[in-house]
């Protein structure tokens, strides 16, 4: 399989190696799955739905935000899609503007770099200890998954999924082997595999292997399946968090400098 070369000055000549061919105008589709109709038309029209009901919702996240965090309500970021194509993520901002990304970005290479040990399974993708730079407001909004609902429009335009592998950065596609690499054959998600199977119990190479495994036995009914799981998950989560006393893992799509 072969994947459209992420041409980005932050991408380093790693990914410049025979795994990454430059492949000619107009046929990078032949080379990478297509996006089932289902899937698309499942796509549009529930982050059409979901922005129209949720839109108070929306409005009152970001009133709060502004209130308690001068800066913008939004926190942009690329991040690294199907066919290795890069695009502009959204979350809402739970960070201060001053917030320093190397020690995400560090923690990140750790997991990546602790998951190829064969003494071990890897270190389980947890969030670093209490941050300060967190806002106030900040630490529920990550815990309840409310700071990833502006990733409704990346869904609608088609750069995610409501269903998919967690959108990686850049950087952290740097150091991926090239097994990892048959992940990109499908569009990120929202919420995916990984996110419904033990998410921050398991290691990189276990979520990476849950994304491939998705990649591979994508249908209508695991998409579905994974949707009606996620409300459930979540909630087990931030009470299972709150019962322990503990800082609430990140989320799927916050690794790597999230404000």
């Amino acid at each position: 399989m072969k994947y459209t070369l992420i041409s980005h000055p932050s991408i380093t000549p790693r990914l410049l190696d025979t795994s990454w061919q430059t492949l000619p105008d107009g046929l990078d589709e032949l080379f990478i799955k297509r996006i089932p109709l289902w899937k698309r038309s499942i796509d549009i029209a529930g982050s059409l739905f979901a922005l129209i009901l949720l839109a108070p919702v929306l409005l009152a996240i970001s009133a709060l935000i502004k209130v308690v965090s001068p800066g913008p309500i939004l926190f942009k970021q690329l991040r690294v899609g199907r066919g290795g194509s890069l695009f502009t993520c959204y979350k809402f901002r739970t960070m201060t503007l001053d917030a320093d990304p190397t020690v995400h970005k560090e923690y990140l290479e750790h997991l990546i770099d602790s998951s190829h040990s064969n003494e071990r399974p890897g270190d389980p993708m947890q969030k670093l200890d209490r941050d300060p730079r967190i806002i106030r407001c900040g630490n529920f909004l990550r815990s309840s998954g409310l700071d990833e609902l502006p990733q409704l429009i990346n869904v609608l335009f088609g750069q995610m999924s409501l269903v998919g592998p967690r959108p990686p950065i850049p950087y952290e596609v740097e150091r991926y082997p090239n097994w990892y690499m048959a992940r990109f054959d499908v569009v990120p998600g929202l919420t995916g595999l990984w996110q419904v199977s033990g998410k921050n119990r398991l290691g990189f190479n276990e979520m990476m292997r849950l994304d491939i495994q998705y990649a591979s036995n994508l249908s209508l009914f695991l998409d579905f399946k994974i949707l009606l799981m996620t409300p459930l998950v979540v909630f087990m989560q931030v009470r299972e968090m709150r019962r322990n006393r503990i800082p609430v893992p990140k989320t799927e799509t916050e690794m790597g400098g999230k404000q």
